[in-house]
Formats: C-alpha cells, structure tokens, sequence
C-alpha cells in the first residue's frame, strides 16, 4: 500500500483556493500509485485562524468546504484532512477520513495547546477519544499535532488496534526545531511500538512560519522518510503490513541556512498572500539593512524591491558606497533622497523651542523620523509596504526611534538577534557574495551623530544578546542571569532596558518569528508594571 504525504502551503480563509490545492494534491498522489493523501493541520482553513473562527459564517462556510471537497475526491481515494468542526454548540479541532463522496470518520483533537504562540482553547472543546480507521488491510490511528506530544492520545489509538499513527501537524518553525520534533516522536514510538507519520504544514502565515519537514519513523524509531524543509512537496511512503520502508530522506538545513530561508519564506508569504506589488526599506549601508535587503531580493525577486538610501551630514561616504554597490549588485531599484534640507527645515521650525538647548536625542530621533515619513510616501504612492531593518537585539533594549526606523509594514529582522544578524550575513555571503565585506566587519552605528557606534550605549552585542536570550526566551530572572556568569551590571542595564522600552514594541510592526520566543504573540508583558524582579 502506498500513502502520500502532502505538505502544503495554504492561506488562511482561502476555503475555495485551498480545496482547489487539496484536490490537486490528491490527484498527484494518485497519479504516483498511493489510495491515501495525509495533509497538515486545519488544512482546509489554513492554520491558525484565530478569531475568524468566531465567526458562524466562516464556520458554516468551512463545513460547506469540507462537503465540495468530498464531492469532489477522484473515485476509490481516501483523503485524511484537518477542518473544523461543529458539535452543536461545540466547535473542535479535527481531521476527517473523505472517500467516494463521503465523511466516513472524524476525530477531534484531545490536547489543545495554550502556551507560546498558541491559544486552541479560546476556540476548540478538547476531543476525548480515539479515531482508528481501516485502509487496504492496515489500522491507521489519527492524531492531531499536540497529541502526539503526550502520551494518552497515541496510547489510546494503539489500543483501539491502530498498526500506525497518523498525525497532522501544524507545528510553527523556531531554531533547531526539528531535532525536539525528532526526540518527541521517538518517544511515541517506544510508549507504542508504532510506526508514526509526522505531515507538517510549510508557509508563512503573519508572524509565524511553518517549515514542513515532514518525516516518517519505523517501528524500531528509526528515520525512514523525510520531506525538504521550507518547500511544498508531496512524499509517497510505502507500507508492508502496517510497516513504512525506508525512502528518501532530505537532510534539514543547518541552523543559519534554515533560519535564512524561514525569513525569506516569512517575507514572500506576507507579501505575496497580502497582495503587496513590492517593498521598498531604507538602505544605510549597514548590516541590517544589508541582510534585510538580500532577503527580500531572495524571496521576492530584484523587480520587486525598491532600496533607499537617505544620507545626511553625518552619514559616511563608506555607507553610500557600499549601499550604492549592493544595490547595483542585486538589480534593485535605487534611489538616494538626501535628508539634510528637510532636517535643516525641521530644525528651523523647532528653533525657537529649542533655543538655548544643546543637541541631543531629539535631532537624533528626527533624522530617523524623516527617513521613516520618506519611506511611508513612497509606499503610499506605489504601493509597496515598507520593511523596516531593526534585529531583535535593538528592538529589545529601545534601541530604535518611534515612528523613525520602526515605520513600516513588515519587520524582517524582528526575531533575529544582532549576533545571528552577523551570522546570517556570512551565511549569504558564502551562498554568493553580496553584501560587502566592509558592511559586515565595521563598527555598528546608526550615524545620528558624529562618530557614533552601537557600542556607546549598549554592551557588546554577545553580552547582550546572552542576557536577552535569558531573560526574554526563558524568564530568567537577574539574580540567575548573574548566576550563570553574566556581569551584574550589564545584566541590570539590559533587563531595566529590556522592561522599559514595552510601550515601543507593542507599537513595532509584526515580522517573522524564528526563535524560542520572540516579541509579539508569545511575549505579552505588560506596558505599565512596576514589578522589579
């Protein structure tokens, strides 16, 4: 018996587009000898809803789906595919078993996850029991993603007679992901003594990004199957007697080349699924800006990119020339908008206000604030959303301008730390050299003032990013951060930092999230506390 495995990047509310992608795969699958298609997660509504799911008219538009999609299957094919579903009042989280027109079997999901970036128990009524289907002679058991992370559901289906398990994923990317994947799914093997079919859903979907990956182990936990990361693609796996036989298995990218392509995909998705014709970012001649750029010409094309670059008086002549060479390098659209008259106008105006006082944070902060109004009109006149080119690093202690370089659409670098940034860019760097060298190994400065370096007000970005890493991906506290090693004063200055600028980053664009938590959907502090820990 042959099955195939589809990971497939669908949009969410795209119930027409996304049947339309459902049945394509089928017919693939079948064309390539497999009778049985398992697809991702709340694949006929695209994951995660959210509160479209409050809606009845998008729930009742769901069941109409799901009921096309049956129609529809070719003859003698069964697909296993994830939707919601109504229980009366009751809305659940399942997968359900489609042949010859019908809903044979459906099962909900019996572990709704509520933690980090998930929040299934606003939505769904937790299932209680096993679904075990019979499929050319071979028990199938059904799983839906969090189940297979404990060991009751997969202890369930093994007792209801399951030969194998089934399990549809919708399991967002962070860093070394797949490895936990891996160690979790071994864990099922050896509780149950059963094969597991590990589908993964691939794509961006606003912050978050799912990397497929989808993988198949054997009854001795065994890696028999595994589908490239990061890419749609449809896997056929065959059974000998409820047994997978070894295939091909695509080895996953290393860290900085998985973590370089989740953004590349987290950009093209945003992008392309919210119908923007470009983008258009600030081009400083920096490393972020640098990697932000070559990002987006890698995930969109040079067609669709537009760099800026917007020098003043204090913007060195090395910035706007290797700005200058990256850009023609990468084909993109460039444009230079000195800022220095504006600003001079700026100045003027504020003069009497200002009278008396010496310069300081408030010309800095307008130069930013000029940079981010001239990217906002371009983008309202042709329509390209602006990327802003902040890294997690900055965005973390403050370091950035309000309304300046957080103006913008869509936050690339949001979840990167500036010591990944570094390491991102030599990763591209070794792909095909195009970001300049010197853009990568001078001192960080956001050139506000004369002879300004990151390192002025902040630690050096690895004593930084250490004690971000701490304190905002795995809540530690000040005393333990010291206790690992970190220096007590630098610790106090980053979390006070880190605590402080909360009322930024609530107002910071969304981007792509790629580590253990990042800023936005699963870090909610809040803004007014007075908590110190």
């Amino acid at each position: 018996m042959k099955l195939a495995i589809a990971q497939l990047n669908f949009t969410v509310g795209d119930l027409i587009g996304n049947v339309a992608k459902l049945n394509a795969a089928c017919r693939q699958a079948q064309a390539e000898g497999a009778s049985l298609l398992v697809t991702p997660e709340l694949a006929l509504t695209g994951y995660p809803p959210e509160d479209l799911l409050l809606r009845d008219d998008f729930c009742q538009a769901a069941e109409h789906a799901l009921q096309s999609l049956a129609a529809a299957l070719p003859r003698g094919f069964t697909l296993l595919v994830g939707h919601p579903a109504r229980d009366g009042a009751r809305l659940h989280n399942s997968a359900s078993v489609l042949r010859d027109g019908k809903i044979l079997a459906t099962c909900h999901k019996q572990k709704l996850p509520n933690h980090s970036v998930f929040d299934e128990e606003r939505y769904f009524v937790p299932g209680d029991s096993a679904l075990v289907f019979e499929h050319e002679g071979i028990k199938f058991g059904v799983l839906i993603c969090a189940d297979i992370w404990e060991p009751e559901p997969a202890m369930r289906a093994r007792d209801a007679g399951a030969q194998s398990l089934l399990v549809l994923n919708a399991s967002p990317y962070h860093l070394d992901k797949q490895p936990t994947r891996h160690e979790a799914m071994r864990d099922r093997v050896y509780d149950t003594g059963l094969p597991v079919v590990y589908v993964n859903l691939v794509g961006g979907q606003d912050e978050l990004v799912f990397d497929g990956a989808s993988f198949v182990l054997d009854a001795d936990a065994a890696l028999v199957r595994q589908l490239a990361a990061f890419k749609e693609e449809l896997g056929v796996v065959e059974f000998d007697g409820g047994q997978p036989r070894a295939g091909v298995v695509t080895p996953v990218p290393n860290l900085e080349a998985a973590a370089y392509e989740a953004l590349c995909l987290g950009v093209r998705d945003y992008i392309v699924k919210n119908n923007f014709p470009g983008v258009v970012l600030g081009l400083s001649g920096g490393v972020d800006s640098a990697l932000t750029l070559a990002i987006a010409v890698d995930a969109l094309g040079a067609e669709r990119v537009h760099a800026v670059m917007m020098p003043s008086r204090f913007t060195a002549d090395i910035s706007q020339a290797d700005a200058a060479q990256m850009a023609e390098h990468l084909g993109v659209r460039y444009t230079v908008l000195p800022i220095e008259n504006v600003f001079e106008a700026y100045a003027g105006t504020l003069a009497e206000e200002f009278a008396d006082l010496p310069a300081d944070l408030a010309e800095e902060n307008l130069q930013a604030r000029i940079r981010g109004n001239l990217l906002m009109a371009l983008s309202n006149k042709f329509g390209s959303i602006v990327l802003t080119t902040g890294n997690k690093s900055e965005l973390g202690v403050g370091y950035s301008t309000l309304y300046g370089d957080m103006a913008g659409g869509f936050a690339v670098l949001k979840d990167v730390p500036k010591t990944l940034v570094y390491r991102l860019a030599h990763y591209r760097n070794a792909v095909s050299p195009v970001i300049p060298e010197r853009t990568i190994t001078r001192a960080p400065s956001a050139e506000l003032r004369d002879n300004q370096t990151d390192q002025d007000a902040l630690p050096p970005y690895e004593i930084l990013d250490a004690i971000m890493e701490a304190y905002v991906e795995y809540d530690r506290s000040p005393a333990e951060i010291i206790a690992m090693g970190c220096n007590a004063a630098d610790v106090q200055r980053v979390v006070s930092l880190i605590d402080r600028s909360e009322f930024k980053r609530r107002q910071a664009p969304i981007g792509v999230r790629i580590t253990h938590r990042g800023f936005g959907r699963d870090r909610r502090y809040p803004i007014t506390s007075h908590f110190k820990s």
